[in-house]
């Protein structure tokens, strides 16, 4: 797939990707999210690659929400699928971070809070403004940002749809670290490099059990598909019972653990 509003790199173990639209505010469109699933999709099927930086061109930008074409009706394939990307961050087994290099508005905001970490320049501004604009995001934009920063200040967010600073955000716990705008790439990617040098079977156990909290049965057939049945089919057990079925016999089971 070719790509018209995203920028995708890597370098080493580390991706890249940039929402390219700072005319429209790094807004994602139909276009936008589709390609923005796909680079994701091709990050996590990738072994090369370890963890992603995640931000918007230019910098005034980092991505002010969506643009919402008019439902003419309803048919799903009009719905904007922004929230088949929010999904992909929360569940892929590698870690994404937010590199916010300005405004983070509706859901760029909630780009950014799904994302595993997020390091914002000095410049950042972080808002949610769906009341104020006729809109609203009532699941990842409610619920995930209700655990980041706390019921009562996820409820003034939405409801008061205020403007608030990189520090204000680093003290909410919204942002994980604040740095000059012309070191936040260059320390997005040393953060991402650092979390490569992990075990990423480890890592994704732990971001499996961080999102399985919310995701019902998917965030548990995740943990058991990806985690635990990965880890069995390696076994002697699994082994001597896939070899005893093929061989229509009863399997040794005193093998097992020996």
């Amino acid at each position: 797939m070719s790509y018209d509003d995203i920028l995708v790199s890597a370098e080493g173990a580390v991706l890249t990707i940039t929402v390219n639209r700072p005319e429209a505010g790094n807004k994602f469109r139909h276009q936008t999210c589709l390609e923005l699933f796909d680079a994701l999709q091709k990050f996590r099927l990738d072994p090369r690659l370890r963890a992603a930086v995640l931000t918007g061109a230019g910098e005034k930008f980092f991505c002010i929400g969506g643009e919402h074409d008019p439902v003419t009706s309803l048919d799903q394939s009009q719905v904007l699928p922004i929230v088949d990307v929010y999904q992909a961050i929360d569940t892929i087994p590698k870690p994404v971070i937010a590199a916010v290099n300005g405004f983070a508005v509706g859901g760029g905001n909630v780009l950014a809070t799904v994302c595993d970490l997020t390091i914002a320049s000095e410049n950042a501004v972080f808002r949610q403004v769906g009341p104020l604009v006729g809109s609203f995001d009532a699941g990842y934009g409610s619920w995930y940002l209700e655990d980041t920063i706390g019921r009562k200040r996820a409820k003034e967010m939405w409801y008061l749809n205020r403007k608030y600073t990189a520090a204000q955000a680093l003290d909410m716990g919204l942002a994980n670290e604040v740095v000059p705008a012309s070191e936040l790439m260059g320390r997005a990617l040393q953060v991402a490099r650092e979390i490569a040098t992990r075990s990423p079977m480890a890592v994704a156990g732990m971001k499996g059990a961080f999102s399985a909290r919310h995701n019902g049965v998917a965030g548990q057939a995740r943990m058991a598909h990806d985690q635990q049945l990965t880890l069995y089919l390696q076994t002697r057990e699994a082994h001597e019972v896939n070899e005893a079925f093929n061989e229509r016999r009863e399997p040794k089971t005193e093998s097992f653990w020996s």
